[in-house]
């Protein structure tokens, strides 16, 4: 009898202490998620597109323990990804035949995945934002210039590069001071 009581209780201290690590995880993990939040919406609050800041990075499960130099890292990676759709398009309207000015989009989306994203990712990778802010500010220009040169079917990739170049570039800046 006595056995049985003891083996209950300290079952029951086995149970409360596994409930406590449990609790004391999960309120940790809370804390941590709120302060990433805050620093991606305090970090995107710097940035002349908060919308697109905010849906970048908080659809990247990366940015959560990320700190600014991570973030800058992970909009690369969306520079990347918006200009790889780019040229996804871009090889599509080849398909349907020439058009002029397209050829200078693809140099210029060469440029972009080629030059910028390999220059931002060094640049915050080695301590030189400068360098990372550059290619996101030069990658601003070559979407710009893609759509002065073929107006029309590339818009929205034009615009969607341009918008998360800036972004990119305005955290980048951050690392600078």
């Amino acid at each position: 009898m006595m056995t049985t009581t003891f083996n209950s209780l300290n079952l029951i201290f086995c149970l409360n202490v596994v409930l406590l690590m449990i609790s004391v995880s999960t309120s940790h993990s809370r804390t941590f998620h709120l302060n990433d939040e805050k620093l991606i919406e305090n970090t995107c609050k710097k940035t002349p597109n908060y919308n697109v800041c905010i849906q970048s990075l908080k659809s990247n499960p990366r940015s959560f323990g990320a700190d600014v130099g991570g973030l800058a890292l992970i909009m690369v990676d969306v520079m990347k990804a918006k200009a790889n759709e780019a040229v996804s398009k871009i090889r599509q309207l080849q398909r349907s035949g020439s058009k002029p000015g397209l050829t200078s989009c693809v140099e210029s989306y060469d440029a972009i995945l080629d030059d910028d994203i390999p220059e931002a990712i060094f640049g915050i990778q080695a301590g030189m934002p400068k360098f990372a802010e550059q290619a996101a500010n030069d990658a601003v220009i070559e979407a710009n210039s893609c759509q002065d040169d073929f107006p029309g079917p590339l818009t929205i990739q034009n615009k969607a590069m341009s918008d998360v170049a800036s972004v990119t570039s305005a955290i980048v800046k951050i690392l600078l001071k």
